[in-house]
């Protein structure tokens, strides 16, 4: 499978399978400081990170996620207790 490239994001993209059957390529493109996104059917699934981050890649990362969670909880509340929803997820 050829590994396709998003000029946009800086972000790679490769498929499971290769990522299962080509594992040195995934870590190559990490150690060079490229996010990796590993897609299923054509479906995204994961994206990887480098773990050698600047501190500015760090703030940011941080800084989405506080946006993120502010923007969930903003929302309206579910009418689903999480006991439900926890359970439900077990089976």
């Amino acid at each position: 499978m050829p590994v396709r490239q998003y000029c946009q994001t800086g972000m790679t993209t490769i498929t499971l399978r290769t990522l299962v059957r080509e594992p040195r390529k995934v870590k190559r493109l990490t150690r060079a400081g490229k996010s990796v996104q590993v897609t299923d059917n054509g479906e995204p699934l994961w994206i990887l990170h480098p773990a050698n981050g600047t501190a500015a890649d760090e703030e940011r990362r941080l800084r989405e996620i506080d946006e993120l969670l502010d923007e969930v909880l903003r929302g309206p509340r579910s009418k689903i207790p999480l006991s439900k929803i926890v359970l439900e997820s077990r089976r």
